[in-house]
């Protein structure tokens, strides 16, 4: 059949029916030069086999394997409503953390809001994680934020906003203000397909694409803006081929290959440090679980989709491989998995336990001086609540 043909029939079919089988439509999409080194089974292209210290795969294995418990216990704790709200990666996480781990320390994160791996491989805790989000005194943002909003100054990870696309401007200028200061450090900003379709996406390539800004665009691919598939979305054959516009080269990368997503980014780390601009990589993946809490997946999308996906598993895939490599067995890596979870649940305990904000905080980090009539606000709080009133 045609490829006009076969498009057309999709597109009834979407009309008409509403859940879409994403192998279709990634079919039409043709994942031609697409990187892969790690196949579902842990093997692995030994020509293509970045060169990473066994420490730091190491790290990134743990990394990969804590985003997807975190989520587990993350979803319970909304189910229970002691959280308000919860964003998942499981599925995801070779790209935040593939991508992050072949940065420098000093190089700028601008996440969206499935990137705890980020901070996690910036060596990030736990426990702070679940100070987000409880929102609690010892939360950076001191409870500002929704919770799944994680960041770190001391980190360079940015705070993310809930509007998608907004981070990539930001980026974007973080990246040529290094520029212009000479600095070496680089910007890489993350977003889903879905933003592709944003105003701020297409400004931000083009700013760069123009001052030739040392930044990496990374779009996880997994093939949904929430409900609606990325078919319904462009009429591209790729989101890569979207750097052809703006000026700047790109690459297509199995998301769900940890070692293929590390490459790809370290290559546009290169570029962008000898100055010679941004590059967009589009990380092929996939959302296993809800868009958020709030989600019903099943309205739109198959059972049997996500249990094809499932066997692409990247934590699956990356625990065979280091198994090949004899850098862990099953053993240690059963042990690992149980160190992670008593680590996770320990510190979700503590987190809980942990006093929320005081009221003084709401005037804080807003002004470096108070203005005098936030102090009479302040002033009158205090002797309406008493000093430290934390709403109990």
């Amino acid at each position: 059949m045609p490829d006009c043909q076969v498009k057309r029939c999709l597109a009834f079919k979407l009309l008409t029916v509403g859940v879409v089988d994403l192998n279709e439509t990634m079919e039409m999409k043709k994942e031609t030069g697409m990187l892969q080194i790690l196949d579902i089974d842990g093997n692995y292209r030994k020509e293509l086999e970045p060169d990473i210290s066994e420490e730091l795969l190491l790290r990134m294995y743990r990394a990969m394997a804590t985003v997807r418990k975190f989520e587990e216990i993350s979803m319970g704790l909304q189910r229970q409503g002691r959280i308000g709200f919860y964003i998942g990666a499981a599925g995801q996480e070779a790209c935040s953390v593939g991508s992050t781990a072949a940065l420098h320390r000093d190089d700028w994160i601008f996440p969206a809001y499935r990137e705890p791996g980020a901070l996690l491989i910036r060596g990030e805790t736990v426990l702070q994680l679940f100070h987000q989000l409880f929102g609690d005194s010892m939360d950076y943002n001191r409870g500002r934020q929704m919770p799944n909003h994680f960041n770190s100054r001391e980190k360079n990870v940015v705070t993310p906003s809930s509007p998608i696309a907004t981070q990539i401007p930001h980026a974007v200028g973080m990246a040529i203000a290094a520029k212009h200061m000479k600095k070496k450090q680089i910007a890489l900003t993350f977003f889903g397909d879905g933003a592709t379709s944003e105003n701020d996406f297409h400004s931000g390539m083009n700013f760069a694409g123009v001052f030739r800004a040392p930044v990496i665009f990374l779009c996880q691919n997994n093939g949904y803006a929430i409900s609606l598939p990325t078919v319904r979305q462009t009429a591209s054959e790729t989101l890569a081929q979207k750097a052809d516009a703006y000026g700047m080269p790109s690459e297509r990368v199995d998301g769900n290959d940890v070692l293929a997503v590390y490459s790809a980014t370290m290559r546009a780390a290169e570029r962008a440090r000898k100055g010679q601009g941004p590059t967009l990589i589009e990380a092929l993946t996939y959302r296993i679980g809800p868009h958020s809490s709030s989600d019903d997946p099943t309205k739109y999308r198959k059972n049997e989709e996500v249990d094809e996906w499932r066997k692409k598993d990247p934590i699956k895939r990356m625990s065979a491989y280091l198994k090949r490599k004899r850098l862990i067995d099953d053993e240690s890596d059963r042990k690992l998995i149980e160190d992670i979870e008593n680590e996770i649940r320990s510190s979700a305990k503590k987190a809980e336990s942990t006093p929320k904000p005081a009221i003084e905080s709401v005037f804080e980090n807003v002004y470096l001086e108070l203005t005098w009539n936030l102090r009479e606000e302040l002033d009158e709080a205090v002797q309406r609540y008493g000093p430290g009133y934390t709403g109990k």
